[in-house]
């Protein structure tokens, strides 16, 4: 078994009232605080299949541009997520199975580009606006029980396991694949940076507070009591525990590194773009109307987080 990241945005970050202010809200934490971010997927390679979990930006998703007040930042583009996939090694055709932690474009963009591939979702998340018109989607309605402390999963093969995980979308899940006496947490947005973890906050995002607070309080109480690698999608810790194996310890935090960022100006396009779901606002497709003249309790019309959310394209 082979678990591997599939990089494609870096120098990317999260500040401390975005990723901690879920639950004690924003003006509780402080906004110069900037966690290093990035984005990636992962692919599990189990010697008989290959198994993705995710599927990225849709290609031609513009880079944000952040200025001090921006709350997050995807980062900047190293590639395409096909390119970055491509660059393991593997080709489209040879993908089985696409495991889908939850809706949000940055997780779900390039579902169309993978054949072969069937798409294991969470029943509640099918209806989703983003997988409209998708082909071989499996509804998943989590029938094998509990795994450990969580109280419903899915089997997918041997050593690997879906599991349900509501809160920061309905139909959110959650990964784990067991591996040489390790399990390797692969989640969305659970958290956004691993510090979330460690200091037991909740980020700003969610569809359902309560249902947040209840999967973080087991997959804290999981990883306390099972050595987990922990990979997230948002933040370089994510492929960093990956590739040294690391086991996260919720009493010895790593250190932080905090985001080193460049806010030198760039034309901007006109375009802003949702920070969390990736939804492209573009004035030419609401009759001219810029980004600053909509209201502002405008929400973005497909994850509903409001203008804050955004930053220029």
């Amino acid at each position: 078994m082979i678990i591997k990241a599939v990089k494609f945005r870096k120098d990317g970050f999260y500040t401390q009232p975005f990723a901690f202010g879920g639950e004690e809200g924003m003006d509780q934490f402080d906004p110069a605080v900037r966690y290093r971010g990035s984005l990636q997927n992962y692919l599990i390679d189990t010697g008989d299949e290959v198994i993705l979990v995710d599927t990225g930006f849709p290609i031609g998703t513009p880079e944000e541009t952040p200025n001090e007040q921006s709350l997050a930042y995807t980062g900047k583009d190293i590639c395409t997520y096909m390119d970055a996939f491509r660059a393991l090694g593997y080709k489209p055709e040879q993908v089985s199975k696409i495991l889908l932690t939850h809706k949000h474009a940055d997780h779900s963009g390039e579902l169309k580009s993978f054949p072969n591939a069937k798409i294991y979702v969470n029943e509640e998340e099918t209806a989703a606006e983003e997988l409209k018109g998708i082909a071989n989607i499996v509804p998943v309605k989590f029938t094998d029980g509990a795994y450990y402390n969580f109280p419903e999963s899915q089997k997918i093969t041997d050593g690997v396991y879906l599991i349900k995980a509501k809160g920061h979308t309905n139909g959110n899940s959650i990964v784990i694949v067991e591996n040489d006496g390790l399990f390797y947490m692969l989640h969305g947005d659970i958290t956004y940076v691993d510090e979330a973890l460690y200091e037991n906050k909740l980020s700003v995002v969610f569809e359902d507070l309560a249902a947040a607070r209840e999967t973080f309080d087991r997959v804290r109480e999981f990883v306390k009591n099972h050595p987990t690698v922990y990979c997230g999608t948002h933040t370089p810790q994510g492929y960093e525990n990956l590739e040294a194996r690391r086991v996260m310890d919720l009493d010895h935090p790593v250190p932080t590194a905090f985001a080193e960022v460049d806010f030198s100006e760039k034309k901007a396009s006109g375009k802003y773009v949702c920070s969390i779901c990736g939804y492209v606002y573009d004035p030419a497709e609401h009759d001219g109307v810029a980004f600053e003249d909509l209201p502002d309790d405008w929400k973005c019309p497909r994850c509903k987080q409001p203008k804050s959310k955004f930053n220029q394209a």
